[in-house]
């Protein structure tokens, strides 16, 4: 059964790892996914992928820290598929070094992409929800911006910025029927952690986590579904963790 059938569904910084498994889980459910990436040609093959599997998807490339990229990505999906019924704000960036360590341009970088990005990506289809009464907006942040971790001071501080916002935004939206909700993801088996990884070792890390497993891409994927469903339109303004027990707040 396709839960989410002709929903339109945009996941930033989806062209691999945690962002490509939400867009294929939402495609499996019948959304049509446009799929954003800074990187054009990941965009486009993570959206052919879909097409080839029967699905309905658009790579769009654009520079979610633009507000006027974000409006023009906008623009374009809502003429080819209409309005955004799902917002998927996924697109990071962290920087490993000790705060002593860290520049000006790494605060920028780190702040620009996880909460800056955040803010473009729903002031541009907040107003097409409203209208609707109608809408998903989902985060994906981090335990980092729950707890705080060492080497990940400012992107902890940009996601934790990203848990406030989508509280106030919860509260604004609610009468529109628009729910706003964030998914903490624990260190999760991709790509893109591997440096992380080989820093403060693996072994080590996986035993810090409960279930003495890091998270998989379909883990957060799953979380995804759950918050874009119609049965979850009563939750809102919550920051659920799917880290194997790591944060249990």
């Amino acid at each position: 059964m396709m839960r989410l059938k002709n929903k339109v569904a945009l996941v930033t910084g989806a062209g691999r790892g945690i962002g490509k498994e939400i867009a294929m889980a939402l495609a499996r459910e019948g959304a049509i996914v446009i799929i954003n990436d800074i990187d054009e040609t990941s965009a486009k093959e993570a959206a052919k992928e879909i097409q080839a599997s029967g699905g309905t998807s658009k790579g769009i490339k654009a520079d979610i820290t633009n507000l006027e990229e974000v409006q023009e990505m906008i623009e374009k999906s809502k003429q080819e598929f209409g309005p955004i019924d799902i917002l998927v704000n996924n697109a990071g960036y962290w920087t490993i070094k000790l705060f002593k360590d860290t520049t000006p341009s790494d605060w920028e970088k780190d702040i620009g992409i996880c909460f800056i990005g955040t803010l473009n990506c729903c002031k541009a289809v907040i107003e097409d929800m409203m209208e609707k009464k109608s809408g998903r907006i989902i985060n994906i942040v981090s335990d980092a911006g729950r707890i705080g971790e060492p080497y990940l001071s400012v992107y902890s501080g940009a996601k934790a910025a990203v848990i406030g916002f989508a509280k106030a935004l919860a509260k604004e939206l609610a009468r529109y029927n628009i729910t706003v909700n964030n998914i903490a993801a624990g260190v999760t088996k991709t790509p893109g952690v591997e440096n992380f990884l080989k820093m403060v070792g693996e072994e080590r890390l996986v035993k810090a986590y409960p279930m003495r497993r890091l998270g998989k891409p379909e883990d957060i994927a799953n979380g995804v579904i759950f918050f874009a469903l119609e049965e979850s339109g009563y939750i809102t303004g919550q920051t659920i963790s799917i880290s194997g027990g790591y944060t249990t707040l």
